[in-house]
């Protein structure tokens, strides 16, 4: 375990997003001592099995948050939205806000510019304007300002349009066995016929490693005000 601990909150437009895209990255993390905290902005209840209650499936849902993140040693939170209907406006962005000024983390991760899901969309478009709003002594919320110096977006295959691999972040077998036990704990990632979730994930996570010349990789964007190389010679 490092010396310095570093906390990594993760957020998705529903349950599961960050754990899948993610994951890998905050078990390897978890696994250093670092904080992982996820937030889910909608539990993600409309893919509800056949047959099954949406309510008592939105339950099943943050108890899956829960249980992962407990298993990395983390914290989640999911908000009250209900699925489909989270809306751009200023009320989630200063929700957000104030989560980001709770949790004060070094690092955020969150959806992509674009997606076939537009709850997706929607999430990525809060969380960099409550970034901002955390970190501005300006807004006076309860909790003081606290800016978030990195921001990351994780590779989803529902937010693929203009994704390009900028990051690629290694991470061990270990790491990796860890992360396939946690995400199992959500039903949709291995029992939802709409999609093979984990097969997918699993196989995407050995291919990025092996782009990355290591085992096990996951890659993220970064803004694109943020993609400068800074060297003095070549």
């Amino acid at each position: 375990m490092r010396e310095h601990k570093i906390t990594i909150l993760a957020i998705g437009g529903h349950v599961g997003d960050m754990e899948l895209t993610a994951g890998g990255v905050l078990a390897s993390h978890s696994l250093k001592g670092d904080r992982i905290v996820t937030l889910a902005l909608t539990a993600g209840e409309r893919g509800v099995p056949a047959g099954r209650d949406m309510a008592e499936y939105r339950e099943q849902k943050v108890n899956e948050a829960k249980a992962f993140a407990e298993m990395l040693g983390g914290e989640a939170i999911v908000f009250d939205t209900p699925d489909g209907e989270l809306q751009d406006n200023e009320e989630n962005r200063f929700k957000v806000c104030d989560v980001i000024r709770e949790v004060r983390p070094n690092i955020i991760i969150t959806h992509f510019k674009n997606s076939m899901h537009k709850d997706h969309m929607t999430t990525h478009r809060i969380v960099n304007d409550a970034r901002f709003f955390a970190g501005l002594p300006s807004f006076q919320r309860e909790l003081p300002a606290f800016f978030a110096s990195k921001l990351y977006y994780a590779e989803n295959w529902e937010d693929a349009v203009d994704y390009k691999p900028y990051v690629y972040v290694d991470f061990s077998q270990e790491a990796y066995d860890l992360w396939v036990k946690a995400v199992s704990l959500h039903w949709f990632v291995t029992g939802s016929t709409s999609f093979p979730y984990l097969e997918y994930y699993k196989h995407l996570a050995r291919v990025r490693g092996i782009e990355a010349r290591k085992e096990f990789a996951e890659t993220f964007m970064i803004p694109e005000e943020s993609m400068r190389l800074r060297q003095s010679e070549l």
